[in-house]
């Protein structure tokens, strides 16, 4: 269990899994920028953040819900949390701009969600929604063994690199990097090929103090 003053963001899970790195800048090193995309991204959220509780076909909605698991130390909020009226499992969604992405990123932040619901309420959450902005409908998202142990190992993983505090080097892949908004920043490409040829001139040398001296 971990104490309050322990806890980390629970958003800081996706970045984590998008990249360590990107992870790291933000919430160790305190880097942030903001692009075209993190700006759609935010002006969504606040647009759901904003609206007012409300009921509708026999559900409570509850908007920016705070959250919290002292089990994987991580504190945040929930977008939107519904509550049948008539009884039943509640629905954590989460809002998220684009269409659904390869990673587990976004599904791995929803059942962390879940995990912290089922804690504080001491309810058993089967399945959440993400909502994309794109085409504009969720996607039901089961709250498997597999899901849940990956985001219990995603939140071990995060307090491990914050109570190292390093950052991570950088692994440049075009189809991340050239979509961050840390990407200036970061400077992947650059420093992934500065050590790279620092480690290429290290191994060269090693090999010429290796080679045998000419004999007169």
């Amino acid at each position: 269990m971990f104490s309050e003053a322990e806890l980390l963001p629970l958003s800081g899970l996706q970045h984590l899994l998008y990249c360590e790195r990107q992870w790291a800048l933000i919430h160790i090193e305190q880097q942030w920028e903001e692009n075209r995309l993190t700006a759609q991204g935010r002006s969504l959220h606040r647009t759901v953040d904003e609206a007012p509780d409300e009921s509708r076909a026999g559900v409570r909605i509850v908007r920016s819900l705070p959250l919290r698991s002292l089990r994987l130390g991580i504190t945040g909020k929930a977008d939107v949390v519904e509550f049948p009226l008539s009884g039943g499992a509640l629905v954590p969604v989460e809002y998220k701009r684009g269409r659904p992405k390869p990673g587990l990123w976004d599904e791995v932040q929803l059942c962390a969600q879940a995990i912290c619901l089922e804690e504080m309420l001491n309810v058993v959450i089967h399945e959440g929604a993400l909502f994309y902005g794109a085409p504009r409908r969720r996607s039901i998202i089961t709250f498997t063994p597999n899901l849940r142990l990956r985001t219990e190992q995603a939140a071990a993983r995060m307090h491990e690199l914050y109570e190292r505090g390093t950052t991570p080097p950088p692994a440049y892949e075009s189809r991340k990097c050239d979509r961050c908004s840390l990407i200036e920043i970061c400077q992947p490409k650059a420093l992934q090929d500065h050590a790279s040829a620092g480690a290429w001139l290290e191994r060269a040398i090693r090999a010429a103090s290796c080679e045998p001296q000419e004999t007169e």
